[in-house]
């Protein structure tokens, strides 16, 4: 039997993702000592949702980092063109948002989360384990008191004041019955693939038709691509045969096609992803809370996980830090307050990417229509684009990044080495 190590923090974080980063750089920028365990060994997942909207840039500025953060590889868009069988829409345009930022920023999602690693180890309280993965979370009259983990060198436990759980939408603290999921829906699944982009070609952004609907996003030399089809039909689809997936694709991108018979080679080359949009009915147990994607999965509609994610790391910081650097652990009603705050911004977003852009999407319980709803309003109401940009972009509850109490030092050349525990 491998010998098990240990260790005992403030917080443990459980999963590397835009939330459990955000919140493991903020709690240690108030002095508070975070392990951030991650279960890969690095951030490169291709297909994963990459835009940055002004929001998180806006918290990039404020932590000072927001000029190194553009220094990146990145596309800036300050409209979001779309094509409909309608004609050319806007679908939303940042230009006349307030601010330094008025575009949404399209960079690969581990570039970003490399940065906020490597953001975070500048604190001294801050640190990652990769390679980790949570296999349990340990519990003691009731409360969250660590976890138990696998590492590459064995097992491994952690004791701390608070666990969150950032892991996503198949978070462990579901998994094993912690926290409920209150509601769920399946609206669409979506195929993620990359081709070259076409010489002299700029492509629209989004492509909307009767039965399809297309994101298409820049990432330099090429393009990541999300094709919508109904919930549960990649079999349908596969059945159908990859050159009958490469022409369906070839109609409605004409440019492309060159480029998808000689880079899509089997199913191998498609990533399907399974969408779906639920809500913990509870975030929170006696320490234990949920943020981001563990305790709201988000459809890739607008793009807004990533951001939402980043509001909610910065609601929790805010609330958590004080008694976390006091040496307590944080009571339910400080972990109740975290949800209570970003619950509304989360059920509204849901409503929209159910309700009001449901019929954008193919979907195998109804015909499709080449006239959604809302392409009719875009079209129809003037100023609706700019009202759609704040709305995505800035959200409807804006998080403020809390001011230090106290200065914590800080390196300026973050190693960029796995940590040993």
């Amino acid at each position: 039997m491998p010998e098990v190590t240990s260790d005992s923090v403030d917080v443990c974080v459980v999963g590397g993702g835009p939330a459990g980063l955000m919140a493991g750089l903020l709690l240690a920028r108030s002095g508070v000592d975070v392990l951030v365990l991650e279960k890969h060994p690095d951030f490169l997942r291709d297909f994963r949702g990459d835009t940055v909207h002004p929001s998180t840039l806006r918290v990039m500025d404020a932590l000072g980092l927001a000029d190194e953060f553009l220094a990146l590889p990145h596309v800036e868009l300050p409209q979001l063109p779309m094509a409909t069988a309608m004609g050319p829409v806007i679908f939303a345009d940042f230009r006349k948002l307030p601010g330094r930022f008025p575009f949404v920023a399209f960079m690969p999602q581990w570039d970003v989360l490399n940065f906020l690693a490597d953001a975070g180890r500048r604190y001294p309280g801050f640190r990652l384990l990769q390679q980790a993965e949570v296999t349990e979370l340990v519990q003691q009259d009731g409360t969250v008191v660590g976890v138990r983990a696998r590492t590459a060198d064995g097992p491994f436990e952690v004791s701390s004041r608070l666990v969150i759980a950032a892991d996503g939408r198949n978070s462990l603290a579901r998994g094993c019955g912690l926290l409920e999921v209150a509601a769920s829906v399946a609206p669409m699944d979506v195929l993620w693939f990359r081709v070259c982009k076409p010489d002299g070609d700029r492509l629209p952004t989004v492509r909307s038709g009767k039965g399809f609907f297309i994101v298409c996003i820049d990432r330099g030399d090429y393009l990541q691509v999300a094709y919508m089809i109904p919930k549960g039909g990649f079999d349908t689809i596969k059945a159908a045969g990859l050159t009958a997936f490469r022409a369906d694709l070839a109609a409605i991108y004409p440019s492309l096609t060159g480029h998808l018979n000689a880079e899509i080679h089997s199913w191998d080359d498609v990533k399907p992803l399974d969408v779906r949009v639920d809500r913990l009915r509870r975030w929170y147990r006696p320490g234990l809370v949920a943020i981001g994607d563990a305790a709201h999965a988000m459809s890739p509609a607008g793009g807004v996980g990533i951001n939402l994610a980043v509001q909610d790391a910065i609601a929790a910081a805010r609330i958590l830090a004080p008694p976390l650097a006091a040496g307590r652990r944080p009571t339910v009603a400080e972990l109740r307050e975290i949800q209570h705050r970003r619950q509304l911004p989360m059920r509204v977003v849901q409503f929209a990417q159910l309700r009001l852009l449901s019929d954008l999407y193919p979907n195998a319980g109804r015909p499709g229509t080449d006239k959604p709803l809302l392409v009719r309003l875009l079209r129809q109401v003037p100023g609706l684009p700019h009202v759609v940009a704040r709305v995505i972009g800035l959200g409807l509850r804006s998080e403020h990044v809390p001011p230090l109490t106290k200065r914590i030092e800080t390196t300026t050349a973050p190693t960029k080495l796995r940590e040993n525990h």
